[in-house]
Formats: C-alpha cells, structure tokens, sequence
C-alpha cells in the first residue's frame, strides 16, 4: 500500500468517489465536522458522492437525508436511499419484495441458530432495521473473540448465505450482491452510466475485510490508516493508504482528490 504522496494526477477528471461509513467516515461512532465538510467540498466541485456500507436501511436513512450525497447505498449493496426534496429520501431495492420477504424468514431462523450456538453472540443494535440481511456485533458494543466470529461466519455460510466481517458487524444475506455490485446498480440506477466503463475516474475508499472486493476492483483505492488491524487478513489491499485514521483519514483523501482534480 502506498502512502498518498504517491497519489497520481489522473488523465482524465475524477467523476466521484465511493465510501464506506463505519470507522472510514465517522470516527467513534459519529462523522466529525472534517468529514462532513469533506463531503461538500467534493460535491461542491461536482464530483458524485455516494456512501456504501453494510449497515441497515433503517440506520442509513438519515445520512441520506443530511449529508451532502448523491445516494447512501446499504446492506452491503442490496438496497439505498436516493435524497429526494423536503427531507424525504426515496428507497429502491435490487430484490423483488417477494424475494425479501423469503429472505428474511430465512435470516431469522439462521440468526436464532447463531445466537444458541456461538457464546456471547448478540445482534447488532441496528438489526430491527434491516431488511435484506442479518448482523451479528463484534466490535461496537459488545466484543467477541476471533474464533467466535469465525464460527458465525461458519454457520451463515454452512446455510448458504453470504457472510462478511466489517470492522463493526458479522453481515449475512441470502443473495449474490455486495458492494460492488450495488455501486455498479446505483450508478446505472441514478445516471445511467456503466461504473465498469468509468471505473479509472473513480475512487474507493474502505478501512476493512468487508471492502475488499471494492479494493480488488477498483484502480484507486484507498485505505483509512486503520485498515491496519485487518491488513493480515487482507487477499486484496487498497493501493493506497492514508496517514490519519478514520474520518481524519477520509479528509485527508478528500484534499488528495480535489489537489490531483485536472481541468475538464
């Protein structure tokens, strides 16, 4: 990984930047004024800013209403919050209501299982806003050993859901999306653009396990400096990485951006 001095000046304008949230935007829990204003400053100098995460519809609604961004894209890609006026944010979804709805009787059962199995397991606190998938906590409010979270990911998968680790949550769901299929969806859902066709002017930014398949694919991705205590279990590293931690971290990235951003 490389440290942003080697950060390069792009042939062509950046178009915008994809984030995740937890311990990448915020910092303890909460975005400070930094990031925020980060945010408006790479919306202000026209770039599309759209949020990712793996937390829950329910959770992520108010980011879309109050932070300067295109779209807030949640549950690890399987659903997202476009602003709209007054306040009001508009949800759309890559599976039917039909399929949710299987779905989510099938995610409760596996949840119980892991609950009676795996000691000390808890569900995440924003669980009862979820929609399309479950979340065990590890990280935010409870703590659980790495052998705990390796037999939740063990069970998730032995039912066939998919099962990642984010710096916070254990997220499963049935289906074959994640973050980069939901960016690629929210792109061409928005502005009906094809992300596959513009992905050298975008920027990925990401601080764990969860994010890697965002850091396999995209040419400039990024690292908060936290990423540290996940770099071991990395298969696939972000390119470059920041010297601040979380939130400063994103900031930091942020005036990179905008310095490196050639005339159109």
């Amino acid at each position: 990984m490389l440290d942003l001095t080697h950060w390069p000046r792009p042939p062509r304008p950046w178009l915008g930047v994809f984030t995740d949230i937890d311990d990448t935007l915020t910092t303890d829990g909460a975005i400070t004024n930094d990031a925020l204003q980060a945010l408006r400053d790479l919306k202000q100098a026209g770039l599309t800013v759209i949020p990712i995460t793996g937390r829950s519809m329910g959770w992520s609604r108010d980011m879309a209403r109050s932070w300067p961004v295109d779209a807030v894209v949640a549950e690890n890609g399987a659903a997202a919050w476009i602003p709209q006026l007054h306040g009001k944010p508009q949800a759309i979804y890559q599976q039917n209501e039909a399929v949710r709805t299987a779905n989510f009787a099938r995610m409760q059962s596996v949840a119980a299982r892991i609950l009676r199995e795996v000691p000390g397991a808890v569900l995440a606190r924003d669980n009862a806003g979820r929609e399309t998938d479950v979340a065990i906590d590890h990280s935010e409010f409870t703590q659980l050993p790495p052998q705990a979270i390796d037999q939740v990911v063990r069970i998730m998968r032995s039912e066939s859901m998919v099962a990642t680790v984010s710096s916070i949550h254990i997220n499963g769901w049935f289906g074959e999306h994640h973050k980069l299929s939901g960016a690629r969806w929210i792109l061409q859902a928005l502005l009906g653009r094809s992300l596959d066709q513009e992905l050298p002017q975008w920027v990925y930014v990401g601080d764990s396990t969860n994010d890697q398949v965002m850091f396999e694919h995209f040419p400039y991705s990024v690292g908060v400096a936290n990423i540290a205590r996940f770099e071991s279990q990395l298969q696939f590293k972000p390119r470059f990485v920041t010297q601040a931690p979380r939130g400063a971290g994103f900031t930091e990235l942020a005036q990179r951006i905008l310095q490196s951003t050639p005339s159109s």
